[in-house]
């Protein structure tokens, strides 16, 4: 399917449905009202990539149960994996509704690196489809399939018995079109890294396997620098905040359920547009990379309240049986004045013979229309060795100290 250029923006932005340039500085309006919507290039940075979290609300960075999609949520959580070794590969299709051919893909693994260390590595994939290029004339001018991927390695490191931090170095390339008839664009291309801790306990009864288990995580993704595609500008990555926790209830040996809850905020500069001698000017539009990421916090035209109106909320509910079979919803909710984001999301998992898993989930917006309707995604997991090797805890009393 061909389709023309500002359905690659639509692709790009749709991460804020609201339909916004990915690069742009200005502020969106809706209804006549003025929105300070934050965005930023490359925002497919933050896309949900697996199915598990997918169907838990869009929440994961204390998500128990660790599998290779940690490297995304937040490596360090690996270090508690039960797996020595693990892969996964999902698929999501992109705007199915309005586009036929935009999907992206994720590809994850892990390898534990003797007791308390782990080292990995990630693949996040997007393509834009196949772009028609035509001149102001509408002369045909070519065609070009628009794609971007980041590339992570990942090590995380267990500090003591029940906490760990990780670090992913990644390096993402933008190519939305290149070689169209736009003199001097060019693909964009930059580094990050992430930084991310996690803390879990629990307790149980050995004899019934009764109990409560708790986790925290946090995690700032894609630290890095901004992106330019061959002009002056240079465009801010999606650096983004996230703080979660989850709750486990063993109920028995074999049934578990699973309540996580995250908090995120995009850290680039909320639009703050002012007259400044009789022009129209986004005063944190000139800020350095440092003041703009962290005083992100404080940069809100409308003060606290606006800061708060651009947190995320991410909840959702797992049920497992004998950590075979598993139940899904979750919900996602984003403030209207942010870009409105509201949806329900569901979904399955199956794990075969502890080595092998499957997960599905589905999205179900709460308002019609929305361009995210109908998206699903899929996941499937490899465990390479050490299959239900249950986690020795028994670490040395220097790891305790």
């Amino acid at each position: 399917m061909k389709h023309n250029f500002f359905r690659v923006l639509l692709g790009v932005s749709s991460f804020v449905p609201l339909v916004v340039s990915a690069q742009s500085s200005t502020p969106t309006t809706l209804n006549g009202t003025q929105l300070n919507v934050p965005t930023s290039s490359v925002p497919f940075l933050n896309f949900t990539p697996d199915a598990r979290s997918g169907a838990l609300g869009e929440a994961g960075v204390a998500l128990g149960d660790a599998d290779a999609n940690a490297i995304f949520w937040n490596p360090s959580k690996l270090v508690f994996a039960r797996q020595d070794k693990g892969a996964s590969i999902s698929y999501t299709p992109w705007l199915r509704e309005l586009i036929g051919d935009m999907y992206y893909t994720y590809l994850s693994g892990y390898s534990k690196v003797g007791k308390n260390s782990v080292v990995g590595g990630s693949l996040m994939y997007f393509d834009l489809g196949t772009v028609n290029f035509t001149t102001a004339t509408g002369v045909a001018a070519g065609t070009f399939n628009s794609r971007e991927y980041a590339v992570t390695a990942t090590f995380a490191q267990r500090l003591s018995r029940n906490f760990s931090l990780g670090v992913d170095l990644k390096y993402l390339n933008s190519n939305l079109a290149s070689g169209s008839s736009t003199p001097g664009l060019k693909p964009g291309a930059t580094a990050a890294a992430d930084i991310s801790a996690f803390y879990r306990n629990e307790a149980r009864d050995n004899a019934t396997g009764k109990g409560l288990g708790w986790a925290f995580g946090g995690m700032i993704s894609n630290l890095g620098g901004r992106i330019n595609y061959g002009g002056n500008e240079r465009y801010f990555i999606p650096t983004n905040l996230r703080l979660g926790t989850g709750i486990t209830y063993y109920a028995d040996q074999y049934n578990k359920i699973n309540l996580v809850l995250d908090f995120n905020k995009l850290m680039v500069p909320t639009p703050n547009i002012q007259t400044v001698n009789g022009v129209r000017t986004n005063i944190n539009a000139g800020k350095n990379y440092f003041s703009s990421v962290f005083g992100s916090f404080a940069d809100a035209p409308g003060g606290f309240s606006e800061e708060l109106q651009e947190i995320t909320l991410s909840t959702g509910i797992e049920y497992w049986y004998n950590d075979v079979f598993a139940v899904r919803g979750g919900y996602f909710g984003e403030s209207s004045a942010k870009g409105g984001r509201r949806y329900i999301t569901t979904g399955l998992g199956l794990r075969l013979q502890q080595r092998f898993g499957v997960d599905f989930s589905y999205l179900l917006p709460v308002q019609q229309g929305s361009p995210l309707s109908q998206t699903f995604r899929i996941s499937l997991l490899l465990n390479l060795n050490g299959a239900n090797r249950l986690l020795n805890d028994d670490v040395s009393s220097s790891e305790d100290n």
